[in-house]
């Protein structure tokens, strides 16, 4: 278990450092930005994740592709994601996965991902801002999302005040996760 928490950690780090070497505009999103959020409250409510997902912008992608190459990834497209895997034959759930500011990652969501504009330095890299990060978990709405957002309701980062800062039904998604604690 400690091996593969520490896989990922390794994996975001060298990601991370790759696109920091090259000057490209990113930012940590999903469940690792949730634990960096959640640990500037409280380390032990951190939550473990299996893969790293970071946002670019689309009009960087051959820089960040070029980045992400030179430190050793292998860039694959399976089933309308962007990928970097460690090696050929790794699992497509270990990987660094890619999303873009400002698309829709599903169709039919009601809200694209927001922009790159509220990351922050976090640790050893660039996290996306909590009210944009939160608009990402509430957009995409599944399992792991809600989970997330349980997260940092338990830590005090958000709370009911926040639906006011979300168009609806974005924050009538939010509510409800409030208003339903236990799931």
């Amino acid at each position: 278990m400690v091996h593969a928490v520490e896989k990922v950690r390794q994996r975001l780090l060298r990601a991370s450092q790759a696109l920091d070497r090259s000057g490209i505009p990113y930012a940590v999103v999903g469940g690792n930005a949730v634990a960096a959020w959640v640990s500037t409250v409280d380390e032990g409510a951190v939550r473990n994740t299996r893969d790293v997902d970071v946002m670019v912008d689309r009009k960087d992608f051959a820089t960040v592709r070029s980045a992400l190459e030179s430190a050793g990834f292998v860039y694959r497209h399976l089933a309308g994601i962007d990928l970097f895997l460690d090696s050929e034959e790794a699992s497509p759930r270990d990987a660094v996965h890619l999303v873009f500011a400002n698309e829709l990652v599903r169709e039919g969501e009601p809200a694209p991902y927001p922009s790159l504009v509220s990351r922050q330095r976090a640790e050893e890299f660039s996290v996306l801002g909590l009210e944009a990060l939160v608009q990402i978990k509430v957009t995409a709405f599944r399992d792991k999302d809600k989970t997330h957002l349980r997260d940092l309701i338990e830590v005090g980062l958000v709370d009911d005040s926040w639906t006011k800062k979300l168009p609806s039904p974005l924050a009538d998604r939010l509510q409800s996760i409030i208003d339903t604690p236990e799931g």
